[in-house]
């Protein structure tokens, strides 16, 4: 694994205060995390205490937990039972305990074109799978009760709870994911129109927040709007620390990919910056890179640590939520694209590749979902 400081990123040994309060990071302040390994504290009374536990990281051979997908975009879990998402199928898959997949249902009116198709999933607290999708009029964001027992699921109905997302052959955004508040959020693309990002009027280029209704809440930034933060061009990552802070992974075009900490009504530059640019008016990511090292889709936080799948970079990114302007890679170009990760009910790390979307080179088993035991070290 290779450990990684962003050259360009003054905010190493920052603490998540200091990069809401400002969007100029403080200098190190310390000795680097991901170079320096902790050493045992010493007590007033001269009795050496234990250095505190490792960031969890991936231990051992990853195993195949499913092979053969086609073009997978999302995994999550409804009461242990994994669904999948295929992008260009628009099928949702059910995972056995075997490995074994069975399709539960296939979403009416997807149109898969170049990055369009069956995108993220979410499961909320009353077991309603929500799907993002491409359809005719644009990207959506659709409700389905699920019939059936674990073995034999099946889509039921279904209710549109937002449609009319800009849409494109690239650039669709597609992640869903439940906050800590209970919100729905949606990860919206600019659908290659640049300009939709700066415009609060349009739901491109946007991270947006809604009820599990698809209705505003009281408390967004901005009255009457779903739009929680702009000026994004491609965000696909989301996740949350234990004491609330949102992340958020995104696409640059030639220069910065991104990761950014979301706070609401934040303007994150896009196409007027990309990546650190330390201009008026916008909030810089906590920690870049180029396009071609990264390419991050989907990001999970697990103990104090973010993981994050990356296309054109083929590798598995790990970064400590303390000091988010360093990361350690895993498994570069091992296993190709990687499109999405999540942690299994039982505390594995799990990752799709994603080789058999028209980017990558697959292989006879592509594309796979994997899992590996997470220690610390």
């Amino acid at each position: 694994m290779k450990h990684v400081r962003a050259a360009s990123l003054f905010a190493a040994g920052l603490g998540i205060a200091v990069v809401l309060g400002s969007c100029t990071p403080a200098p190190p302040t310390g000795p680097d995390p991901a170079t320096t390994p902790p050493s045992p504290s010493v007590s007033a009374s001269g009795t050496a205490t234990s250095a505190p536990p490792r960031d969890p990281a991936p231990a051992g051979t990853p195993r195949a937990v499913a092979t053969g997908l086609e073009a997978p975009w999302s995994v999550v879990f409804r009461n242990g039972t994994p669904l999948l998402s295929e992008r260009d199928s628009a099928r949702i898959l059910e995972l056995s305990a075997d490995g074994t997949t069975r399709a539960i249902g296939t979403v009416p009116g997807v149109q898969h074109g170049g990055e369009g198709g069956l995108l993220g999933l979410a499961v909320d607290s009353r077991d309603r799978l929500y799907v993002y999708s491409t359809a005719a009029g644009g990207n959506r964001i659709q409700r389905f009760e699920l019939t059936g027992a674990p073995g034999s699921l099946g889509l039921g109905s279904s209710e549109t709870i937002l449609e009319s997302i800009p849409a494109a052959g690239v650039h669709n955004g597609g992640r869903l994911a439940f906050g800590p508040d209970g919100m729905l959020y949606a990860t919206a693309g600019d659908a290659g129109a640049g300009g939709s990002a700066q415009d609060l009027d349009s739901l491109g280029g946007k991270i947006l927040r809604m009820t599990a209704e698809g209705t505003v809440p009281p408390d967004n930034p901005f009255p009457g709007s779903l739009v929680y933060s702009y000026g994004h061009r491609n965000p696909q990552g989301l996740a949350w620390a234990k004491d609330g802070t949102m992340f958020a992974a995104e696409f640059g075009q030639n220069t910065w990919d991104e990761l950014n900490i979301i706070t609401p009504g934040a303007n994150y530059g896009w196409p007027t910056v990309e990546g650190i640019a330390d201009g008026e008016g916008f909030t810089d990511p906590v920690q870049q890179w180029e396009p071609g090292a990264a390419s991050p889709s989907g990001m999970v936080h697990v103990d104090g640590t973010l993981f994050i799948a990356n296309l054109r970079g083929s590798v598995l990114r790990q970064v400590p939520v303390a000091d988010p302007s360093t990361s350690t890679e895993h498994y570069n170009g091992e296993f190709g694209r990687i499109r999405d990760v999540a942690v299994s009910p039982d505390g594995e790390l799990w990752f799709l590749t994603n080789n058999t979307d028209g980017r990558g080179n697959p292989g006879p088993d592509d594309d796979r979902l994997l899992g590996v035991r997470l220690g610390r070290g």
